[in-house]
């Protein structure tokens, strides 16, 4: 799997789990709405716990992603500086003309 793809398997995973949070949270509003206090606390839990993993997942990617722009692989790599001239400053591009 290419980085690209990898990126948009993540980000597919992202919203799902985005789209979970979403609905356990309504789930607790109905249920709180209701008076159904019991419930409503063991919803709680249930919807904290996924916005934890949504967090967690975020946060992974986040990391990994500020890495590989702080150390880039080889073919991601800034080409090499143009050669300097033995005694000059200007590199032998510059000096052709």
């Amino acid at each position: 799997m290419n980085q690209s793809t990898s990126v948009e398997a993540e980000c597919l995973m992202l919203d799902a789990k985005k789209a979970i949070l979403q609905e356990q949270h309504r789930r607790f509003q109905d249920m709180h709405r209701a008076g159904q206090v019991d419930e409503a606390m063991r919803q709680l839990q249930v919807t904290l716990a996924c916005a934890a993993d949504l967090l967690k997942d975020s946060l992974k990617i986040l990391e990994r992603t500020v890495k590989q722009h702080q150390h880039p692989d080889s073919s991601q790599a800034l080409p090499a500086p143009p050669k300097q001239t033995p005694h000059s400053d200007v590199p032998e591009s510059d000096t052709a003309n």
